[in-house]
């Protein structure tokens, strides 16, 4: 067996491979930034299969979302509360995605490749983002990763590109019946009149 056999093995369930260490690391986490930059990936295995690479022009920043139902801006004249739907508000946008943008708009010259889930505990998530810096020559070189370098790969993440986005969005549902699970294009677009 390889050495990220072995590591995907422990991450099926961390809690119980990693013992003491799972608690240190929630513990220091919980303490931390919402978006903070760190030197190497928790999960090597899962980094590698998304296209982490150790060199330069690449990055992993590792964001905290907070967990629970959103509450919708309340308003204060006019209406009547009950109509309004303040609680038990689902945001169309995974925590994954959240925590994507979050990291991109902390990191603007970088582009997010992809991201991965790390841990959770009952007031948060964790995810890492792989950054890319398009720009740097190590990246404009690399042929697996060159293609990010392209005009249309501008703010990806923004615009629903990665693959948190594209699920959120419905685009991983193919076939008949999965027209109107869509939202980009709109989801009750009928068509040109």
């Amino acid at each position: 067996m390889g050495l990220y056999k072995y590591v995907r093995a422990i991450w099926k369930k961390p809690k119980e491979a990693l013992g003491a260490e799972w608690q240190r690391r929630l513990i220091e986490w919980r303490k931390g930034d919402s978006v903070q930059k760190i030197e190497r990936p928790t999960r090597i295995d899962r980094a590698r299969s998304l296209g982490y690479k150790a060199k330069q022009g690449i990055i992993v920043a590792r964001a905290k979302v907070p967990r629970g139902g959103r509450e919708r801006p309340r308003h204060h004249k006019g209406r009547k509360p009950k109509k309004a739907g303040f609680v038990k508000f689902t945001p169309s946008k995974s925590r994954q995605l959240i925590a994507e943008e979050r990291t991109s708009r902390k990191y603007p010259n970088m582009e997010v490749l992809n991201s991965y889930y790390v841990a959770e505990d009952g007031k948060h998530f964790w995810y890492e983002v792989i950054l890319v810096d398009k720009n740097h020559n190590a990246i404009k070189k690399d042929k697996d990763l060159s293609w990010i370098a392209g005009k249309k790969q501008t703010r990806r993440v923004h615009r629903g590109l990665t693959s948190a986005g594209k699920k959120s969005r419905g685009l991983t549902n193919k076939g008949i019946g999965a027209e109107k699970s869509r939202t980009k294009p709109k989801r009750y677009k009928t068509g040109k009149k």
